[in-house]
């Protein structure tokens, strides 16, 4: 998240959002701020829960998107127009030049290298799609319709839950309400909830987008933040940002994007063959959307703590989770499941990347532990989601994995270990992160536990292979 706080009322030059509330309201645009402040709707708040910097260049882009999607009638939890234009700006705030055929050479040459080396250390054949080199922006285009499945769930269950939350406050006479801006929105009027999950679509868009766009300028590949971006089986290398990563380290960087290939191929070929992997992921934050509720109470409580003038202590109180969902029993339960499974993910990467480059790679090694430490120390895009709603894009017990997949590989090999994939109730639990040496005595038990369970119902039944029955019983003497 930006480190800069958002401008405040009490700053000198106008914020942004304020400039497109006076676009839109016009000469009610005072009075409809000071009702929407009350409510704990400030603009400049919600913009700095975005996790949005304060580029009046890039609000500028984006006004326009808002303002013709507050005059339109149709809704939806995120504006993707604004997440995509978002996105694009925040891939290119760095740079981001063409590629050269020499960069696309090298990078698909690194990615067929990677599937050799894989084929030794992991029976999971290779995904079988076309191996790509990205920009930043082609991989804003290629993965930014995998980000509906992801943030529109939570998106639409926080936009209902706050509505919902703020009914009896809110006016449910439409006359009070503001005109729609602009020709479209000419004596049309809106109702105050309508208005604030349009605004909160533009919102989430702007978060998304930023998130996307950030994203853009860290990752190596398609799979590489643990949740698959792609439908289709493709492995992609970034090279501008592998370079960026290669710079400082020791290592060459020829070993730098092999390594990361290895990773990217690794994942590609998780995804592609554990066909229910992806619904699960996602089944997940579909759950954990559902159960979104907001306590109003608390709400108001720390919305009336915060000094709107003070712009340090507003953002300070965002970064706390001010307007951030309720963690319920169920949610903590449904994040402790995602994070469990990102985190066997991960690990079953590390695990097979390390067999499968170890032979090859000299820096192999170090550079696993300087991917574990990027990886643990997560970045913006990640807090961005963490802030809003509670959820963690990267596992914090990767490393419990990757030490109980090898645990996994020495007492059974890799077939043992690939094994483990082949249904979701066999996934590894948080109670085999925390002690990962007795997984296999664990599962042991239980299938002898099993066992006696079939066998006990054989025998009540009569089924017990090779039992013989009594004359008299039925079925005696049949054939």
């Amino acid at each position: 998240m930006s480190s800069e706080p958002p401008i405040g009322p009490g700053d000198e030059s106008p914020p942004q959002w304020e400039d497109l509330l006076r676009s839109m309201f016009g000469a009610d645009a005072d009075e409809a701020m000071r009702e929407l402040r009350e409510r704990g709707m400030d603009p400049a708040a919600m913009a700095a829960a975005a996790g949005l910097p304060n580029d009046p260049q890039l609000l500028d882009q984006v006004l326009g998107q808002v303002q013709r999607m507050l005059a339109a009638s149709g809704e939806g939890p995120v504006n993707w127009d604004v997440a995509h234009d978002v996105a694009r700006q925040a891939a290119v705030a760095e740079g981001d030049p063409s590629l050269t055929p020499g960069q696309v050479r090298t990078a698909t040459e690194a990615l067929s290298v990677a599937e050799l080396w894989l084929d030794v250390a992991t029976d999971l054949p290779p995904a079988g799609g076309a191996a790509r080199a990205w920009s930043r922006s082609e991989w804003i285009e290629h993965t930014l319709p995998a980000w509906r499945a992801l943030a529109e769930p939570v998106a639409g269950s926080l936009s209902a839950a706050l509505v919902g939350a703020l009914a009896d406050q809110l006016p449910h006479d439409r006359d009070d309400g503001p005109d729609l801006p602009g020709a479209a929105g000419a004596g049309r009027v809106i109702d105050p909830a309508q208005l604030m999950r349009q605004l909160g679509s533009a919102v989430f868009g702007m978060q998304v987008g930023q998130a996307a766009g950030t994203l853009s300028r860290e990752v190596f590949g398609a799979t590489d933040i643990g949740i698959p971006l792609l439908r289709e089986p493709t492995t992609v290398l970034v090279p501008t940002n592998v370079a960026a990563f290669a710079e400082g380290l020791d290592a060459p960087v020829e070993e730098v994007r092999l390594f990361l290939a290895v990773r990217e191929a690794a994942h590609a070929r998780l995804f592609t063959h554990v066909a229910w992997l992806r619904g699960h992921l996602l089944g997940i934050v579909d759950a954990y959307a559902r159960g979104i509720t907001i306590d109003i109470d608390s709400l108001e409580e720390a919305v009336r703590s915060i000094d709107p003038t003070d712009a340090a202590a507003l953002q300070g109180a965002l970064s706390g989770g001010v307007f951030a969902p309720q963690a319920t029993p169920e949610q903590q339960a449904n994040l402790l499941r995602l994070e469990t499974a990102l985190a066997l993910v991960e690990g079953w990467v590390d695990e097979v990347t390390t067999v499968a480059t170890l032979p090859h790679l000299p820096h192999a090694v170090p550079l696993r532990e300087m991917i574990g430490r990027r990886r643990a120390a997560g970045g913006p895009a990640e807090q961005i989601f963490a802030t809003l709603v509670g959820l963690e894009l990267r596992p914090r017990r990767s490393r419990d994995a990757a030490t109980l997949w090898a645990e996994i590989t020495r007492t059974g090999g890799p077939a043992a270990r690939d094994a483990v994939w082949g249904h979701p109730d066999l996934l590894p639990t948080t109670e085999d992160l925390d002690d990962p040496t007795g997984f296999t005595a664990r599962r042991t038990a239980a299938a002898d536990e099993q066992a006696d369970v079939d066998r006990a119902l054989a025998e009540i039944f009569g089924d017990e292979p090779g039992g013989t029955l009594d004359e008299g019983e039925p079925g005696y003497g049949a054939d």
